[in-house]
């Protein structure tokens, strides 16, 4: 009989230490015990489940989770998502808050998030707002495992199950530096072909709709791309001459207005999108959750960049 009950903080923090660290020695050295006393938690918490978590590695060196131990650990994570909302949300109640939420954003997102934080702290000054910013996964993975009440994203994922509500436009285009070859003349599928295309990694947002895109113009022909970590490398390394980038408004709105970069006409470009305020489907917001997610549709969208060629269309 599997007795929850007999489970310890101490035990899910040891199976999430070799989850993470691949063996018993390394997530002792981690949480600074030994490697009999990872043992012994790990075993106190198969014996309470009644079922394997950890088996031998492939290759013979360390430990995998089994099945069983991967189950563990997303409730492992959820546990202590939730005692670190309810630490926070003690805490904010102690500086005369009436709770915290976390705000989780895509990276694209950052352009406008703290804009946003900031009008939502104005008019609802008792809410505290952690803001968290990450890719596309980990915005995912948080809404899944209850570190985020309410996440922003251009797509809704399919899983987990979300209700979503649109928050306005979100476009997207290619961005050339000054005095490019291509400007000035027009943009065709073979001109496009010789160049390389800047971009963050495969699952991204941003990618994606390039992907798409770029299959549409070019019937599927393929072209060369340049990975990058992040839309301020990319950016900095459009200006630099290493490529172009399929990038959103959103994120160069300040380098357009410099003239530091250039949009390019392109065929179907701009691209425009939306953003999405998402939360899990499946559960019921606390009411500081649900006030702020009140509050933001409130705003209307008044926090996004102002990008007059698409305002006025």
């Amino acid at each position: 009989m599997v007795r929850l009950d007999g489970i310890t903080m101490k035990q899910l923090r040891a199976l999430r230490a070799v989850a993470k660290w691949g063996s018993l020695t390394a997530a002792g050295q981690a949480l600074g015990l030994t490697t009999p006393a990872i043992h012994t938690q790990i075993k106190g918490l198969e014996d309470a489940v009644q079922v394997r978590l950890l088996q031998r590695a492939a290759d013979g060196a360390g430990s995998d989770l089994t099945d069983a131990g991967h189950a563990m650990l997303a409730a492992a994570k959820r546990i202590e998502d939730a005692l670190s909302q309810a630490g926070a949300d003690l805490a904010a109640l102690s500086r005369g808050k009436t709770g915290r939420v976390t705000l989780g954003v895509v990276s694209t997102a950052k352009y406008f998030a703290p804009r946003l934080v900031k009008a939502l702290s104005l008019s609802h000054p008792d809410i505290e707002v952690a803001l968290r910013v990450g890719n596309r996964e980990t915005t995912i993975e948080g809404l899944e495992r209850g570190a985020f009440e309410i996440a922003i994203m251009g797509r809704p994922p399919r899983r987990p199950q979300v209700l979503a509500e649109t928050l306005g436009p979100h476009p997207h285009t290619v961005v050339v530096p000054p005095g490019h070859r291509l400007l000035g003349q027009g943009v065709s599928a073979d001109s496009l072909l010789d160049e390389v295309f800047l971009t963050r990694e495969a699952g991204s947002g941003t990618r994606i709709l390039m992907e798409r895109w770029l299959d549409r113009v070019a019937d599927g022909r393929a072209f060369e791309t340049m990975e990058m970590e992040s839309n301020e490398t990319i950016k900095q390394a459009v200006m630099a001459g290493l490529g172009i980038a399929f990038l959103s408004l959103h994120t160069v709105t300040e380098e357009l207005g410099s003239g530091r970069l250039v949009e390019l006409p392109a065929p179907g470009l701009p691209i425009v999108r939306n953003w999405f305020m998402v939360r899990r489907e499946d559960e019921v917001p606390r009411p500081v959750a649900d006030r702020l997610w009140d509050a933001i549709i409130a705003l209307k969208g008044s926090y996004f960049p102002t990008i007059p060629a698409i305002d006025a269309s």
